[in-house]
């Protein structure tokens, strides 16, 4: 990863706590939902987390408070200490639809959040070309976004969100809309980016295999109300091939943990 342009610093990884995080929607109809109830989360710097759970568990909805999109209904939440009360400076995010502007080319693209931010342009288009190459889109600058496959269009969703290096990385199913293959590279991709960049991360997925194999901890959240289930540290090396790993007892173990909650929730019916 290449170094910020003079005068702006790399951002560090940053620390996130999650304090008995309530968040309760309103209805019309009068029946209010309760997305989240009491979560506690502490991340350390530098660490990738993985949220996994089903639909409706508030997986989601945990990342937009982190994210600052949406307020939360009781509790606290804080990046670095600070409480988050809007976007944080700290934090990029990623979804699920790239949410890419087809009129704008995929360099500007990439430097959208720079211009956001109204920061000097020119001084970050070589950080910008450096990460469309590293995930292997050198020579794409001038395209635009309808030229490129859905792969190609999500990895230019994560270089515009790495563009400054953010000490905290969001990431909501990120690959869930990818074929089985191109989903297995953006992976290994990810995983390579992130072992240059060393940030914080918290990862949103239903894959239990994509989760164990990213993270260094699995947090399984209950049906909902969502609840923090199971907190699992991931004790295998890395960095991880895809075939060594599924192949590792360690990692096979992990996945069963999870899969078990499930089983005993009923969320997975294997008989």
């Amino acid at each position: 990863m290449s170094s910020p342009p003079a005068g702006v610093p790399a951002a560090r990884s940053a620390a996130v706590k999650v304090e008995g995080v309530s968040k309760m929607y309103e209805v019309r109809a009068g029946d209010d939902v309760l997305a989240l109830d009491r979560v506690d989360l502490d991340i350390a710097p530098g660490s990738f987390v993985a949220v996994v759970g089903p639909s409706g568990c508030g997986k989601s909805t945990l990342l937009s408070l982190l994210a600052g999109l949406i307020p939360l209904s009781s509790g606290r939440l804080t990046i670095d200490g600070e409480d988050v009360l809007k976007p944080h400076p700290k934090a990029g995010v990623v979804f699920q639809s790239d949410l890419l502007l087809e009129w704008r080319t995929i360099l500007d693209n990439v430097l959208l959040p720079i211009e956001i931010k109204q920061l000097n342009r020119k001084s970050y288009i070589g950080r910008a070309r450096d990460l469309l190459a590293q995930v292997g889109l050198e020579g794409f600058d001038d395209k635009f976004p309808h030229e490129l496959s859905g792969g190609m269009r999500q990895r230019v969703a994560i270089c515009r969100a790495l563009i400054q290096e953010p000490g905290l990385l969001l990431m909501d199913e990120p690959f869930g809309a990818l074929d089985a293959l191109t989903r297995e590279q953006m992976i290994m991709d990810l995983q390579t980016m992130w072992l240059r960049l060393r940030n914080t991360v918290l990862f949103i997925t239903h894959g239990i295999d994509e989760a164990v194999f990213l993270a260094d901890r699995v947090i399984v959240m209950s049906p909902r109300p969502g609840r923090v289930d199971l907190d699992l540290t991931i004790d295998i090396p890395r960095p991880r091939g895809w075939n060594e790993v599924h192949e590792n007892p360690n990692f096979q173990h992990h996945v069963r943990q999870v899969r078990e909650i499930f089983e005993a929730k009923g969320v997975l019916v294997t008989h």
